[in-house]
């Protein structure tokens, strides 16, 4: 295991300026969710001219690729992020996930046998739409992965980071416009509802959970100041540490508005997408795996929690179909995704050994894979039990 490790590394470090470059490149030239057409065909070039097989527009989804070397042994997908932010570009690095993805992929096709495992580049678009792996994984593109991961540039180095499930659902109140000031008799106010709606969730958290978070927006308020909205509307995100919390939740938001409707005599409509994200499924096992090659490579990971700052991402969904990691790799101390002080960090200089940092941790986690079956079992186990 330590040759192949080390020609790993080797392979990584000789590629580092093309892989830093796939970085910068895509900084340079970000396109947001469902557009990343030059980002998928810059990685799927670098991917088939290395001799893997292309699949382009896997599940429906115009971006997404799958790209496959290897015959046999167990199938490992590496997952590339390709969509940035709008008007903020690569606020949350997908540049460097999807170059140290690309780094990992060809640094196992040079150091494998092609005999010992399945190889799969999977481009996954749209990841802050939380559309992209979720359509990936209704449509069955796991069913035949046994294990799956991807970094995520971060301000700490962390192995073990837990996700929120998501879930998005829109109001919109109908009632009666009417002057204001000369005929208010005569309205029925939907904004009115749309404010009720919000003070019922305020009073629900009283009775919510600790890991429950409920935050929205007011989308329509109205037109003019003297007219009765006739139509309003608002957004709202649920978050909660398990699906069926999330859907228990959910439904006592959907309570609060159909009590406003109910008290200011508008009619309701509800829409409740249905791309529902899952909370994160930690296999610890996977991630002690991936912890000792960063003990390989003298690296130490930083003493914080794992449930702190919690977001939601579409690599839930995949973590409860296949074993999944979705480890951090550092760009830079205090610095917050979604930010464009985050974006510029990515194309710094620890940006670009965050993408050789992932391309090397990746691939020394995925060959450790396809040599010890034993490992293999131990995971497949853990998430089986969980």
């Amino acid at each position: 295991m330590t040759a192949v490790k080390k020609s790993i590394v080797d392979a990584v470090d000789d590629r580092r300026q093309e892989l830093t470059a796939i970085a910068d490149q895509l900084y340079h030239d970000p396109e947001t969710g469902l557009r990343e057409f030059r980002t998928s065909a810059l990685l799927i070039e670098k991917l088939a001219e290395n001799g893997f097989k292309i699949e382009r527009g896997i599940a429906g989804l115009e971006t997404a690729f799958r790209a496959t070397w290897g015959t046999s042994g167990p199938s490992i997908a590496i997952l590339a992020e390709m969509d940035a932010l709008p008007a903020m570009g690569h606020a949350c690095g997908h540049n460097i996930i999807a170059a140290a993805a690309i780094g990992a992929a060809l640094a196992l096709r040079q150091s494998l046998p092609e005999k010992l495992a399945r190889i799969v580049v999977l481009g996954t678009p749209a990841e802050e739409l939380g559309i992209g792996k979720f359509e990936l994984v209704k449509h069955g593109a796991f069913d035949h992965i046994d294990f799956a991961m991807m970094v995520h540039p971060s301000s700490r180095r962390q192995v073990i980071k837990m996700f929120l499930g998501l879930a998005r659902i829109r109001f919109t109140f109908f009632g009666r416009s009417a002057h204001a000031a000369a005929y208010p008799e005569e309205g029925i106010n939907a904004l009115d509802a749309v404010i009720l709606t919000f003070n019922g969730i305020n009073a629900l958290r009283q009775q919510l959970r600790q890991d429950v978070r409920v935050h929205g927006i007011i989308t329509d308020g109205g037109t003019a100041p003297n007219i009765i909205p006739e139509r309003a509307a608002c957004y709202f995100y649920v978050r909660a540490d398990d699906g069926e919390e999330l859907s228990r939740c959910l439904e006592r938001v959907k309570w609060c508005a159909h009590g406003a409707a109910e008290a200011t005599g508008c009619s309701l409509e509800i829409d409740a997408d249905e791309r529902v994200l899952a909370p994160m499924k930690i296999n610890r096992a996977f991630s002690a795996l991936y912890s000792s090659q960063l003990a390989y490579l003298g690296l130490e990971e930083a003493n914080a929690p794992a449930d702190k700052n919690k977001g939601s991402s579409d690599i839930g969904n995949v973590s409860q179909v296949v074993p999944t990691i979705h480890p951090h790799v550092p760009i830079g101390n205090g610095l917050h995704i979604h930010s464009d002080e985050f974006a510029r960090a990515t194309v710094s200089q620890k940006g670009k050994e965050a993408v050789i940092e992932g391309a090397k941790t990746l691939a020394m986690t995925a060959a450790e894979l396809a040599l010890s079956p034993e490992i293999q079992e131990k995971i497949k186990n853990e998430f089986r039990s969980l």
